[in-house]
């Protein structure tokens, strides 16, 4: 019986023990620290918004701000290597953001990794690898839009590598992106008051004087009537039965009314107010060769001259005229 008593106490001190290793072995493994994971919306921590600088005179705010949405021009950025990466002066480091081209509509996903550009006022700076992915130039111009990719994408990026070709954005989308840049600002749009600066000319009258430009249109009445004045006293009321007098027959047409459209005030109402620029030479030798190349005209402004091709009535018209002109070598042509 003793020995039964003392079997059974050896196993409770067995049990006791493997409960307490079970325990350390717990508490050792609660102990040590779990590594981070490589991937996830961790990966992107911690996000950098930094202090106030400036460069090249002009001074920036860093912000996380969410809805941006903005054109310009873009840099050289070596530091980032092959990877799709970018700098930016002000969005948060890292972050995301969607560049389009504006010359061919092409669209990149970029990781913004680094602050600058920091030789320029340049909207954004890209790597390398990104510039040859947009298929861009130093001096191409830029839609920047911050986006929140998904994970897969981030992933690609934090790694080196590229994220899928969004979708190219249509022209008549970069057409209107072209309007935001800040040398597009006062030109103006084929809508706007210009075309009407010829119709406040009224033709002239049917007597031959010229008009005074203080006379009313000579629109003929709704009705068909030449006037609206009452019939004269006296004058028998038409037996007709509707209510209404019926009318006479209608005055000879006026022989002006059947005239095209009166022509403009001056021949460059007519054409429009819209240039494309080449460029501002030092020589007018230099700014013939290249006018004739291009079709333009030269034109002195101080001690340059101009070479400009146009005018063109309407934007679009314009728009095709920059498109050649870049074609053929003079990638600073611009619309004035």
């Amino acid at each position: 019986m003793w020995g039964f008593w003392q079997m059974k106490s050896s196993n409770r001190k067995f049990a006791a023990l493997l409960l307490a290793g079970i325990g350390l072995t717990a508490a050792l493994q609660a102990a040590e620290p779990v590594p981070a994971s490589a991937n996830g919306p961790a990966a992107d921590y911690p996000v950098t918004i930094g202090d106030p600088y400036t460069v090249a005179g002009t001074s920036y705010t860093p912000a996380d701000v969410w809805n941006y949405d903005q054109v310009g021009a873009i840099a050289p950025d070596p530091a980032g290597g092959g990877a799709i990466s970018g700098s930016h002066h002000t969005l948060p480091i890292p972050s995301y953001v969607e560049v389009t081209s504006l010359d061919t509509g092409r669209t990149i996903l970029v990781r913004l990794e680094r602050r600058g550009p920091m030789n320029g006022n340049q909207l954004i700076g890209l790597s390398p690898g990104a510039i040859a992915q947009l298929g861009a130039s130093p001096s191409t111009l830029v839609r920047v839009r911050r986006v929140n990719p998904p994970e897969p994408e981030r992933a690609a990026l934090r790694a080196g590598q590229s994220a899928p070709l969004r979708m190219d954005t249509p022209m008549s989308l970069v057409n209107v992106l072209r309007l935001k840049l800040p040398g597009a600002g006062p030109v103006p749009m084929p809508s706007a008051p210009p075309p009407l600066a010829s119709a406040a000319v009224p033709p002239s009258n049917a007597g031959g004087a010229p008009s005074t430009g203080s006379e009313p249109l000579a629109l003929p009445p709704l009705d068909g009537r030449k006037d609206t004045l009452p019939r004269p006293v006296g004058t028998a009321a038409p037996k007709a039965p509707p209510a209404r007098p019926a009318p006479p027959l209608p005055a000879p047409v006026p022989t002006a009314a059947p005239k095209p459209a009166p022509k403009p005030v001056t021949a460059s109402a007519a054409k429009g107010t819209l240039v494309v620029q080449a460029g501002a030479f030092s020589t007018r030798e230099r700014a013939e060769r290249v006018a004739k190349a291009i079709g333009g005209t030269v034109s002195p402004a101080g001690k340059l001259f101009r070479v400009r091709v146009g005018p063109f009535a309407t934007r679009q018209q314009a728009e095709a005229s920059l498109a050649k002109v870049k074609a053929a070598g003079y990638s600073d042509a611009r619309i004035y």
